[in-house]
């Protein structure tokens, strides 16, 4: 088992066992449904089919519900897991279905996110999620992201079923609400810690990705910190390894090219690109190099991509820069890049930077909540620099180029958020009290 700090714990077989004994002891393998936004590129997205994959490897029936199939990952998507396309409703129906789920949020909903159209979207699925639990009634229920955690638990008011509803946080909540400036409906989300405390108090246990993202959400919204259990991550998986030794046949990766700095994630604000093309401009200008941002905009930041070639072309580097938008194998990548750069100004626990140590790529990241700090240990495993700061990130970078680590002592450390051993103590959560 994996504890807070990243060391193994020595009950890791134990919880495997009473796993596999309460599966046994059911005469017929649990039933398993998984819920998230989407099959975009994200690292929530990959977490989610990482477990599933793993859950169906073990013998359980797993479905994976989800309000868009639409998304980078849809080929990914193994043959053998049920893919339940939630359909959308009429926003009135949603929101009458929602007010009797949540009656005592009557008036905080009017104040906040009842109205807002492009909020409210995700929300449209929930009668089609509580046709599927009616009908299907499975063991468990977890779910990732605010949005389908708050559907899970109305969703299991209003049913009455047994169902074990178990929601996951998978970024730094108050950064996420109010970084950066938002429009006048975002801002009506100031009342959702409120409205977070009260929903999740439902939830039969919530698990965070980090310690970061556990003490941001009990802070924020007053959850007890006890009631919050923090599981990392499953990213490295034999699959990543194999792919890591894939070919890679691109002409910045042939032998005598100059080094490449590799960013990766979605166009977004949250990945703030802008800092690390200014980064590496200062980096440029001392050695030759390239960067590459592998990752695609999503539907709400469709013009990043323009605006990130447009800022190249005014510092000079746009001849050195690469965005080729989302690649089905990354760590081919990663394990040849010379250093993996996170610039990001929030995550909850950046799967990307679990997968460049996993692929023995030097890294320097950006000291940000939550989570890189305790995956690099403080910059045990690869510096970490303010948030926002150009001048250290280049510096840091530059460092790692002169001054490359040891890959397999990277390799090691990723390791550690192997896909078996936090599959133990997801299903130990899961199944506890199926």
């Amino acid at each position: 088992m994996i504890d807070p700090s990243g060391s193994f714990q020595p009950d890791m077989h134990k919880i495997a066992n009473r796993v596999a004994t309460k599966a046994h002891d059911t005469g017929a393998p649990s039933h398993i449904a998984l819920f998230m936004p989407s099959l975009g590129g994200g690292g929530v997205e990959r977490v989610m089919l990482n477990l599933a994959r793993t859950f169906l490897e073990r013998g359980y029936r797993v479905d994976l519900l989800v309000c868009r199939t639409a998304g980078s990952f849809r080929d990914q998507v193994p043959a053998q897991l049920n893919v339940v396309a939630l359909q959308a409703a009429p926003a009135w129906w949603a929101r009458l279905l929602i007010l009797a789920a949540d009656p005592k949020g009557l008036k905080t909903w009017l104040r906040s996110l009842l109205f807002p159209f492009q909020a409210f979207e995700q929300f449209r699925c929930f009668a089609d999620l509580l046709r599927y639990l009616r009908r299907e009634r499975p063991s468990v229920l977890l779910s990732a992201m605010t949005k389908p955690n708050f559907m899970a638990v109305w969703a299991r008011r209003l049913l009455g079923i047994p169902t074990r509803v178990i929601i996951s946080e998978h970024n730094t909540f108050s950064l996420a609400q109010s970084f950066p400036a938002k429009k006048q409906w975002e801002r009506r989300q100031r009342h959702l810690p409120t409205m977070v405390e009260r929903v999740y108090s439902g939830a039969d246990a919530i698990i965070a990705v980090s310690n970061g993202v556990a003490d941001d959400l009990a802070q924020c919204t007053g959850i007890r910190r006890e009631r919050i259990t923090t599981i990392y991550n499953p990213i490295v998986t034999p699959e990543l390894v194999k792919q890591a030794t894939a070919p890679l046949d691109h002409p910045w990766f042939q032998s005598g090219t100059p080094p490449v700095v590799l960013g990766a994630g979605r166009l977004s604000a949250q990945k703030d690109f802008p800092t690390l093309l200014r980064a590496f401009a200062r980096v440029r200008a001392k050695q030759a190099a390239r960067l590459m941002i592998l990752g695609e905009a999503d539907a709400k930041h469709t013009t990043f991509r323009a605006e990130l070639m447009t800022l190249a072309t005014q510092l000079g580097i746009a001849n050195d820069v690469a965005l080729p938008g989302f690649v089905a194998n990354p760590f081919a990548y990663l394990a040849r890049a010379a250093v993996f750069v996170l610039s990001s100004a929030w995550e909850g626990l950046p799967s990307v930077l679990i997968e460049a140590l996993a692929c023995g790529c030097p890294v320097v990241s950006t000291d940000c909540p939550s989570g890189p700090a305790e995956i690099l240990e403080d910059g045990k495993y690869g510096p970490l620099v303010p948030v926002g700061d150009e001048v250290r990130l280049a510096e840091a970078i530059l460092s790692v180029l002169n001054t490359p680590p040891n890959r397999d002592r990277l390799r090691a450390r990723g390791a550690l958020f192997a896909i078996d051993h936090v599959a133990d103590r997801y299903l130990e959560a899961l199944l506890s009290s199926a």
